[in-house]
């Protein structure tokens, strides 16, 4: 049964990829209080890595003064991660389609297209004072995980 109060978390990491380690435990351990299923941990905890990666790569350009941060937020069966850097910004409508036959080997744009297809939402917004938000969202199945199903 999913947890009357609200379950919260709010992480600043310096721009590293091995953070992402700390960032990705932290939502294990939060989604776990909240009886996520495992698949859907699975495709929560792969968004989370694109966000932060992105933020270290793209925004921060791997200056690890530079910091990312980090808030997660479950009430209900909603999860909802925001990540913020440091960097310039960007037009996320710029970034070139995946799926497209030209861009089928390029290696950009991907990180963007998983976290779209693993969340039911996500948000661009950039501060006017620099640096990028994302925010996702998923909506949680509900609890199946007493049916003995787990694989």
């Amino acid at each position: 049964m999913a947890h009357a109060q609200a379950l919260h978390a709010h992480l600043v990491l310096g721009s590293r990829f091995e953070h992402i380690e700390i960032a990705e435990r932290t939502l294990l351990d939060l989604v776990a209080q909240a009886d996520c299923n495992h698949d859907e941990q699975y495709w929560i905890v792969t968004a989370l890595r694109e966000a932060i990666a992105n933020a270290v790569r793209h925004g921060n350009l791997e200056q690890p003064e530079r910091k990312v941060r980090v808030d997660y937020r479950i009430e209900g069966r909603t999860v909802t991660i925001r990540v913020e850097d440091e960097g310039d910004g960007f037009d996320p409508s710029k970034i070139p389609d995946p799926t497209l036959e030209e861009n089928l080997l390029r290696p950009s744009g991907r990180g963007i297209f998983y976290m779209q297809q693993f969340m039911n939402r996500v948000e661009f917004s950039c501060a006017p004072e620099g640096g990028t938000t994302v925010v996702m969202v998923k909506e949680l199945l509900p609890n199946s995980r007493s049916d003995g199903n787990e694989e």
